[in-house]
């Protein structure tokens, strides 16, 4: 069974500590071990920074936690008709994200850009 949790707070970087208590506590649900969660802490942070940075006049941050039995899935996204060009991979954020996560996908539509991974 999979359950969403839909999260939105101002495109700020002040939020930021919003969406990793979120991702905390579900993480905990599913029973994920004290290192596993601190991954998804650092991944969802550097997520939802990286689309800050392309944010332009976006005033909100989007955030959807996919739970089912083994896995946590977030999918983050702003607001960004202006801002679709792709994340360039041989970043260090782009390390960061991959290293703490089982998977990691970028997608430009509709005039959102968003960042999806699992763990």
């Amino acid at each position: 069974m999979t359950s969403t949790v839909h999260l939105e707070i101002p495109a700020s970087g002040a939020y930021l500590a919003v969406a990793r208590a979120a991702a905390t506590g579900l993480a905990a649900q599913l029973q994920f071990t004290y290192e596993e969660i601190d991954d998804l802490r650092i991944a969802v942070d550097e997520a939802c920074t990286q689309l800050l940075a392309r944010r332009g006049s976006a005033t909100t941050l989007n955030l959807a936690y996919h739970l089912n039995e083994a896995e946590l899935r977030v999918d983050v996204s702003i607001e960004a008709p202006d801002r679709g060009d792709p994340l360039a991979r041989d970043t260090f954020a782009w390390q960061i994200l991959s290293a703490m996560t089982d998977e990691v996908r970028e997608q430009s539509e509709d005039g959102r850009l968003r960042l999806s991974f699992r763990k």
